[in-house]
């Protein structure tokens, strides 16, 4: 087994464990924990924030590969089906089919998968979802969505200092992942990565350390989340 299948077995265990736990506890499902995504400019430091944030929440960070694992995975994805409330099961393709309205998408089964299972995930909750568009997937009314941007110049200094990379390798690096996330975003859902009103809380990096954004990060979660309820915003 990678490290890759134990960080998803890990979590769907979690998810059906507590899917039993509900269903002997009541017979109304409670809310469940919230879903938290992180977007990132290449060398933003965003994927380390993540990582602490995850650490902050007790939550599971998914990262691209995990998300990848589990949408060429028949066997994930029907277990992450069967951790869901049959109302939002129901609804479920509905959802997933309303993202991709009147659009042409290359490899469009796998995007499904994809959407479906971050859709799935926010029902389930508990753990942080980095990159792969989730804040689109979900929109500003599931989950809070953070977006983390530094100047280009920072970002390479990060990259040359965390990462050992000679200067000129982390500038190419900057600007060819700069370019293929946007190029993602624009094909996918027909949206700008860089428009701040797709996020609930857009940092830039440049002056402000990790470990001191964790603190506002963990009100402005609690601050959100606190407001919304998912029988309020559920469109099934």
């Amino acid at each position: 087994m990678t490290s890759i299948d134990a960080i998803i077995n890990r979590q769907l265990l979690k998810w059906e464990l507590q899917r039993k736990k509900e269903a002997e506890e009541t017979p109304e499902r409670p809310q469940p924990p919230p879903i938290v995504t992180v977007s990132r400019q290449k060398g933003s430091r965003g994927s380390y924030f993540a990582s602490r944030l995850s650490e902050r929440l007790g939550y599971q960070r998914l990262h691209r590969e995990v998300i990848d694992t589990i949408c060429q995975s028949s066997g994930y994805r029907k277990r992450i089906i069967e951790s869901l409330d049959n109302n939002f099961r129901g609804g479920l393709e509905l959802m997933v089919e309303s993202l991709f309205t009147g659009q042409s998408v290359d490899h469009y089964d796998y995007f499904k998968h994809m959407c479906r299972t971050v859709l799935s995930m926010s029902r389930l909750g508990g753990v942080v979802v980095v990159g792969r568009g989730g804040n689109f997937i979900l929109g500003l009314k599931r989950g809070f969505h953070i977006r983390f941007i530094a100047p280009e110049w920072k970002r390479v200094e990060n990259l040359v200092k965390y990462k050992q990379m000679n200067e000129a390798d982390a500038a190419r690096l900057v600007e060819s992942s700069d370019n293929s996330r946007r190029d993602f975003i624009r094909k996918l859902f027909n949206a700008d990565i860089d428009d701040p009103n797709h996020y609930d809380l857009v940092i830039n990096s440049i002056y402000i350390d990790i470990e001191e954004l964790l603190d506002t990060t963990m009100t402005a979660v609690k601050g959100k989340l606190d407001k919304l309820t998912f029988l309020e915003h559920d469109t099934i």
